[in-house]
C-alpha cells in the first residue's frame, strides 16, 4: 500500500512539474490507486449486499470554486475521470446511478467488463459479511484520496471509492458527495474518508472553515476529528490536507498509508493518529 501511494504521489507531481494544474495532479493521483488492487477503489472495490461493485468519486478545483461527483456507477472503474468531466461541463455537480453511467459513455468511458474490478479479497469480504448478517456490517472502506496546490498557488482535491464492505445498492458513499469527501477553496484542499459517518459533520469542509477562520492546519483536521469521534465513537476517519504554508494527513484508525512530495522531496508513512 505504501508503494501504491507512492506511486500516485509521483504521477501527481510529475504533472505539477510540467506546469500542470492542482486538479490534473489529483486526478492522475487518484486514476493511479484507481487501478490499484490494494485499495478499495475502482479495481478492488467492495462490493454491495448483490455482489456488484458500484463507485463513487468527487473533486473539486478551489481556484474556479467548482466541483464535479458520480455517485453508485456500475462496474466503472475511473470514477474520478467522469467526475472530472461534470466539473468541467458544469451542466449538474453530481450524477447518480444508470444517468451517470450513460453519462460515462457519452464522453467514451465504457464501464469495465462484468466482474472484473471484482478481486480475490472483495469476494472473501462478502462472504464474511454475509454470513454475520446485515446488521454486521463491516466499518472498512477502502476510499482514496489526493490534494495538491500549484505553481499558481491554486487548490484541488479529488476522492474515489468503492464503498463500505456489503452497503446496499445505490448507496451515496461520502466520498461522492463535495464539502464531505472532497474540498478545495482559495485558502486549502481536502480529501476525507471513513463512511457514512461523516456527513455528520461534512468533514472536509468543515476542515476547511476552520482553516479559513484561521486554524492551522493540524488544529483544523484534529478538532474536526475530534468532533467526529462524539458523534460516531465507533467509527474510523481519515483526512489529507494542504494550504499555502503545509500539509497534513491524520487519522482515526489504526492506518492510512499517505505519500507525499514537499520541499525535502518524497516520503511516505502508514499514517498519522490523531
Amino acid at each position: 500500500m505504501r508503494a501504491g501511494v507512492r506511486a500516485a504521489a509521483a504521477a501527481g507531481k510529475a504533472l505539477l512539474d510540467r506546469g500542470g494544474t492542482a486538479l490534473d495532479a489529483v486526478v492522475a493521483a487518484v486514476r493511479v490507486l484507481e487501478d490499484d488492487p490494494e485499495f478499495g477503489a475502482g479495481l478492488g472495490s467492495a462490493l454491495t449486499r448483490e455482489g456488484t461493485v458500484e463507485t463513487c468519486a468527487s473533486v473539486m478545483d478551489g481556484a474556479r470554486q467548482k466541483a464535479g461527483a458520480v455517485a453508485a456507477v456500475q462496474d466503472l472503474g475511473q470514477p474520478v475521470i467522469v467526475a472530472r468531466a461534470v466539473l468541467e461541463i458544469g451542466e449538474h455537480v453530481m450524477l447518480a446511478g444508470p444517468a451517470a453511467q450513460r453519462y460515462a459513455a457519452e464522453i467514451g468511458m465504457s464501464p469495465a467488463p462484468a466482474g472484473s474490478l471484482v478481486t480475490q479479497r472483495s469476494m472473501a469480504q462478502h462472504r464474511e459479511a454475509q454470513q454475520g448478517g446485515a446488521t454486521r456490517l463491516a466499518n472498512e472502506g477502502g476510499g482514496v484520496g489526493a490534494v495538491a496546490r500549484d505553481a499558481k498557488g491554486g487548490f484541488a482535491s479529488a476522492t474515489s471509492t468503492g464503498g463500505t464492505i456489503y452497503r446496499r445498492a445505490g448507496c451515496i458513499d461520502d466520498s461522492a458527495v463535495p464539502g464531505i469527501g472532497s474540498w478545495a477553496d482559495e485558502e486549502c484542499a481536502v480529501s476525507t474518508s471513513g463512511g457514512e459517518a461523516l456527513f455528520k459533520v461534512a468533514l472536509a469542509h468543515e476542515i476547511a472553515m476552520r482553516v479559513k477562520l484561521g486554524a492551522g492546519l493540524r488544529k483544523a483536521i484534529k478538532e474536526s476529528l475530534k468532533e467526529l469521534k462524539k458523534m460516531a465513537p465507533e467509527g474510523f476517519a481519515g483526512a489529507i490536507a494542504v494550504d499555502k504554508d503545509s500539509w497534513l494527513a491524520m487519522q482515526i484508525g489504526p492506518a492510512m498509508p499517505v505519500a507525499w512530495f514537499d520541499a525535502m522531496g518524497p516520503n511516505d508513512a502508514i499514517g498519522f493518529p490523531y
